[in-house]
């Protein structure tokens, strides 16, 4: 079943034939960007232009109907034309929807960020250091945050800061010792002692440009400290988090028309018909459509309980199933399309090689398989021990 077939409302299909119509342009310099290691600019800056960047926190202010179904569509349709414009620009959208939805921050500063948006900013948090891995696995942030006679000094070092050329702000988790607590800041990147280190230089999403951050002696005023135990934002449903399925959704897609496309016009003098006839071929064909249709049905299955207010809080396995579920099987799409091209998938000028790539990147993105194995594991065993009384 394709994109569209899950489309439901006319919302939806406006800004998925907006998006649509930038196929090309987002496309230009996709490879010259991947080659180099630099970021879309003109995709990004297009997309704040079009006003994609404002919906979710319109959304949470009552100002248009989107739904996480028609979230899901639009960052899967990005995804599917440039992927390191479709996970870099996720970031900012999950963000900023989860820090209005929740209203994490005060009147004040939510009122603040709100502005910003209105006028192009973009927004990233600053979680990951070298020292601590993944933020997801609990670890004491070594960057520090000491309160001043005029606010908070931020001292210390982030890294796969993603999208850090054209962030307007960063949200630095940084650990306050006065308060025995992680903090997180609202830094400008204009602020005196932020500093851009490029560091990034990876095998996949290398367009994404996700720096180091380097923060000296950056001052604050207390305003900008925004969110205090950061736990409890972590533990809540983050119905947003869904970008980053939908992205790999769409890498996988643009995958296999691709491959598709070779298998209907690719005819070698050995035989008489185009080698989609083969029954070979069909065979990663059909089982490409087979893998696509079950991470659609599944992705947009849990979009549709988030959507439902009765049942989304209780969802919160689902979505990690459904990353897990989409990322992996993104990658046996891409896999399979491979296979389908032969040898001539692996040439530098064949998008396929750099769809590889990139997908393997989801498997670093949270949640990480393994935390989601265990946990569906011991929901089971909770719903048993319920069961058995």
């Amino acid at each position: 079943m394709s994109k569209k077939m899950m489309m439901t409302n006319e919302f939806q299909r406006e800004w998925v034939e907006r998006l649509e119509a930038q196929t090309e342009a987002f496309k230009e310099h996709r490879a010259e960007n991947d080659r180099n290691s630099s970021f879309p600019k003109r995709n990004v800056a297009q997309l704040v232009e079009m006003g994609y960047t404002r919906l979710p926190m319109e959304k949470a202010l009552g100002e248009n109907d989107m739904t996480m179904r028609d979230f899901v569509s639009f960052q899967e349709t990005i995804g599917a034309m440039d992927s390191a414009t479709a996970l870099s620009i996720g970031w900012h959208q999950g963000i900023s929807g989860e820090i209005f939805d929740k209203k994490l921050w005060n009147d004040e500063m939510t009122q603040f960020l709100a502005d910003e948006i209105r006028n192009g900013a973009l927004i990233n948090r600053a979680l990951s250091e070298a020292a601590t891995g993944s933020p997801t696995r609990g670890g004491k942030p070594g960057t520090v945050a000491v309160r001043t006679d005029n606010g908070w000094k931020i001292d210390g070092r982030k890294s796969f800061t993603t999208m850090s050329p054209v962030l307007t702000y960063f949200l630095v988790s940084a650990w306050v010792e006065e308060e025995q607590q992680i903090g997180t800041f609202l830094v400008p990147k204009a602020a005196e002692g932020v500093t851009v280190i490029e560091t990034w230089d990876m095998l996949g999403m290398r367009a994404s440009e996700s720096h180091d951050l380097l923060l000296e002696n950056v001052e604050v005023s207390d305003a900008y400290y925004v969110e205090r135990d950061p736990k409890s934002r972590n533990d809540a449903l983050n119905p947003w988090s869904l970008h980053i399925p939908a992205c790999y959704l769409g890498i996988a897609q643009a995958a296999r028309d691709e491959a598709l496309r070779f298998a209907v016009t690719y005819q070698p003098n050995s035989i008489n018909t185009p080698i989609c006839e083969l029954p070979n071929v069909q065979q990663h064909i059909g089982q490409m459509d087979i893998e696509l249709m079950q991470m659609r049905h599944l992705l947009y299955g849990v979009a549709d309980i988030l959507d439902d207010d009765a049942r989304k809080e209780n969802v919160t396995t689902e979505m990690a199933v459904a990353k897990y579920t989409v990322t992996n099987g993104a990658l046996s799409v891409v896999d399979r399309a491979m296979r389908l091209v032969g040898a001539r998938s692996l040439q530098m000028s064949n998008p396929l090689q750099q769809m590889y790539r990139d997908v393997r990147a989801g498997l670093h993105n949270p949640p990480m398989d393994d935390m989601t194995i265990a946990n569906t594991a011991k929901a089971a065993i909770a719903e048993m021990k319920d069961i058995l009384g």
